[in-house]
């Protein structure tokens, strides 16, 4: 089993559990090792595991016409890959498909599905979090349609530098093409384009962050929209007003007391 003090630092879903929650639903996890371009789930398949990342990142891909891939969000240590299950739904409608090489902490779907009903703080947790991918996956499909490509590669290079924990990452051209949806030469001259700016460095697919804040700035809104809604719903916090669900009889009894 994982030490629950070292999956406090290298998950942030797992970190929200109780520890006596947490440790439990540790027992019941394995640790992997996962590699580059690994296939971790596919779309109208099974889900067999969940995952949760703690040193790796999975990028969700959809398939379009049985040929062409578009990246619809990326999951490092903020979060899980099969968060669906939550909804009592066994398949995954995406590609999971490791862009970062490293850590995961694996459980198989029946005792996974048991933990969901023997620890309610987890189901809470997970249903914030689905609710931030749905996000995620609206806003990147937004993001396809209305913003220019240097920038939407921008916001790509942030995301994937959040997850790898690093200003050094190896993505090459053709991943960063069907990550984005365009040809290889789009991805060519809008890294070009960053280069020139001295906001990266770029090498046989080894990318360096060279102005973190420059990259920020040159990124469309998406980017800051994503850290904004995943921080506002993990840490409880609502824009909308809990819906009252009460009759209007006893509105007025409870709030009478």
């Amino acid at each position: 089993m994982a030490n629950w003090s070292a999956v406090q630092e290298s998950n942030l879903l797992l970190a929200s559990l109780s520890r006596k929650g947490g440790e439990r639903f540790l027992a019941a996890c394995e640790p992997v090792d996962l590699t580059f371009a690994e296939i971790l789930a596919e779309p109208n398949e099974r889900i067999r595991y969940v995952y949760f990342p703690t040193s790796c990142f999975v990028s969700l891909v959809s398939k379009i016409d049985g040929k062409d891939k578009l990246e619809m969000g990326l999951v490092g240590n903020e979060g899980m890959l099969g968060v669906t299950l939550i909804l009592d739904l066994p398949e995954w409608p995406l590609f999971g498909l490791v862009q970062g090489a490293g850590a995961a902490l694996r459980m198989a779907t029946a005792p996974f599905l048991r933990e969901l009903q023997q620890t309610p703080e987890l189901r809470r947790v997970l249903q914030r979090y689905l609710f931030t991918v749905i996000e995620q996956v609206v806003q990147t499909a937004a993001c396809a349609h209305y913003h220019v490509l240097e920038s939407r590669l921008a916001r790509c290079l942030l995301m994937t530098q959040d997850r790898a924990h690093s200003n050094q990452f190896h993505v090459t051209h053709e991943f960063l093409a069907y990550k984005l949806g365009v040809r290889r030469v789009g991805i060519t001259a809008a890294a070009i384009a960053l280069h020139k700016r001295n906001l990266i460095a770029y090498s046989r697919g080894d990318i360096t962050i060279l102005d973190r804040s420059g990259l920020e700035a040159a990124s469309c809104e998406c980017y800051k929209v994503d850290n904004a809604t995943y921080t506002r719903l993990m840490s409880g916090q609502y824009l909308a007003p809990e819906p009252d669900y009460r009759t209007p009889a006893l509105a007025a009894c409870t709030s009478a007391k």
